[in-house]
């Protein structure tokens, strides 16, 4: 066996799909209206992220779309996925009782990519939520390849030098990560080599800059994994590739982009890395049996005055009204954070020379010659994470990833108690609320019937991805799941899904609060 696959085996090795071999259809769901498409054909509120129909009478769009419970039910659970994590005799001694996840695309392809696995050397757990734009390449190279850099940057000085020896020798190496992947979470066979090489030079200089018996920390580990991976992905791109299909491979990932917001969780210490406007968010058990939700990350967006404040101040004041337009970067890009997007960091002059030696498929794609306006300092972009830290407590019960399309449909209050009802079985019934809209005494018997019945049908879902899922897609302004407009959302025609609503990617970890609770004892001990 090679020493590529050795080190790699952890990938899945079942179905390689088409998806990965041909270019993914380029949505530019991020951007303004730049688009090469004829106006006529695509309308500009297209380009621009659509918050979801809140109103209760549902458009005249969706009238003649209604799809049978059993198969709403087909298209919820296509893509879900869960993972118990062992038992030692009879015990599971992790701090991790296990992870559910799901996917819904509104893109066609899907431009969202999901990642878990387990490190082996380290025992820690990283799970990951990856939203690609302009396409979906970067995000899928983020879903094969971040984790690798998290773990190589994780490894002490000693076990780096015992992986280089044996690369080195052809000797048979341990995997670095057991991954936990659903059938469809694909990956590029092609590209594995390149990777590879990259990921070696990499762990090759960690040695240079490591001491013997030095362990590195979390917090840096993760900081260093995601600025390297964003560089190797730019000077790939300038390098290019003498395999044709390589070399246009690696300009559609640089020239793409992806946020990502990944956890890494090891005994009672969580980390979160977040780069864009995915989000994690923890929910908290109070004694009441109810459920708080704690924000473990911030949106890098125009929503957050801090990065607002960051972005102007990397950059002359004679850009301050330009570097951010209509609450995007350069006007055009809503993550003010994100892998790839090379369009936003490198310079004019490397654009045009990677692209004049750049295969004859990326001249036709006329979004890779746009250059942003006002384009003046580059770099206007960073993928380098924002890092939070929370040591874990019996009463942090799980935790919620996802890409903004779960947040863009549901507060993150909501989202902490529809996953906390469905773990636990235990339903809070609030006051029934109608938000001002006027309602007689039949609508209102019906609402009261329908919240029986959702309370009585709540396991219908064996995924609690899926039931949040669900919620998102089905909600009215009642909160309860309006079954006709869930089937008519997701019946909409790839033309239309877009419209109302994004992708929607999904991670529920579930917290053992039992080991949790003795592992603080023993450290208070």
């Amino acid at each position: 066996m090679p020493v590529t696959y050795q080190v790699l085996r952890g990938f899945p090795r079942s179905k390689v799909f088409a998806a990965s071999l041909v270019p993914c259809q380029q949505h530019h769901s991020q951007f303004g209206p730049i688009a090469h498409h004829p106006a006529s054909r695509v309308p500009s509120h297209m380009w621009q992220r659509c918050q979801p129909s809140r109103s209760y009478k549902t458009t005249s769009l969706l009238h003649s779309y209604i799809l049978t419970p059993p198969q709403v039910n087909s298209i919820l659970k296509a893509n879900e996925f869960s993972f118990k994590v062992p038992e030692f005799d009879g015990k599971n001694v992790s701090s991790v009782m296990g992870f559910e996840s799901n996917q819904l695309p509104a893109n066609a392809p899907i431009e969202d990519r999901r990642s878990a696995a387990t490190c082996l050397q380290t025992r820690g757990m990283l799970l990951g939520v990856f939203d690609g734009h302009a396409g979906c390449a970067c995000a899928q190279a983020l879903s094969e390849r971040l984790f690798y850099y998290i773990a190589v940057s994780l490894l002490p000085h000693d076990t780096l030098c015992e992986l280089e020896a044996a690369v080195e020798a052809g000797r048979a190496v341990s995997p670095i990560l057991q991954w936990h992947k659903h059938p469809n979470d694909y990956f590029s066979r092609e590209a594995q080599t390149l990777y590879f090489n990259s990921l070696r030079t990499y762990w090759q200089e960690l040695i240079d800059l490591t001491s013997p018996g030095e362990v590195p920390e979390t917090r840096e580990a993760l900081l260093n994994a995601f600025k390297r991976l964003d560089n190797d992905i730019s000077l790939e791109a300038q390098v290019g590739d003498p395999n044709a299909f390589l070399h246009y491979w690696v300009l559609r990932v640089a020239f793409s982009g992806a946020t990502a917001c990944v956890a890494h969780i090891e005994g009672q210490d969580l980390f979160i890395a977040n780069a864009g406007d995915a989000r994690a968010v923890l929910g908290v058990q109070e004694e009441d049996g109810s459920f708080s939700a704690h924000t473990m990350s911030n949106d890098h967006s125009a929503q957050n005055d801090d990065e607002m404040a960051r972005i102007r101040g990397e950059h002359p004041p004679s850009e301050r009204k330009t570097v951010i337009r209509q609450d995007r970067l350069l006007g055009l890009l809503m993550p003010f954070r994100a892998f790839g997007d090379v369009k936003f960091k490198w310079s004019i002059e490397l654009q045009k020379r990677v692209l004049e030696s750049g295969p004859d498929q990326l001249h036709e794609n006329e979004h890779t010659k746009f250059i942003p306006p006002n384009y003046h300092t580059p770099p206007y972009l960073t993928a380098e994470p924002e890092i939070t830290y929370h040591k874990l407590r019996p009463q942090d019960r799980f935790l919620v990833l996802g890409s903004d399309g779960l947040w863009e449909t549901l507060h993150r209050q909501e989202v902490v108690r529809v996953v906390g009802e469905y773990l636990t079985g235990v339903h809070q019934r609030q006051p029934l609320t109608v938000g001002g809209y006027k309602v007689t005494l039949g609508q209102m018997q019906g609402l009261l019937e329908e919240r029986k019945a959702r309370v009585s049908s709540a396991f219908e879902d064996q995924n609690s991805a899926t039931h949040l899922m669900r919620h998102a897609v089905g909600n009215n302004e009642f909160g309860t799941v309006d079954h006709e407009r869930l089937s008519k959302m997701l019946s909409l025609p790839e033309e239309l899904a877009r419209m109302y609503r994004d992708d929607i990617t999904i991670i529920v970890t579930q917290f053992n609060p039992h080991v949790i609770g003795a592992q603080r004892q023993e450290g208070q001990s």
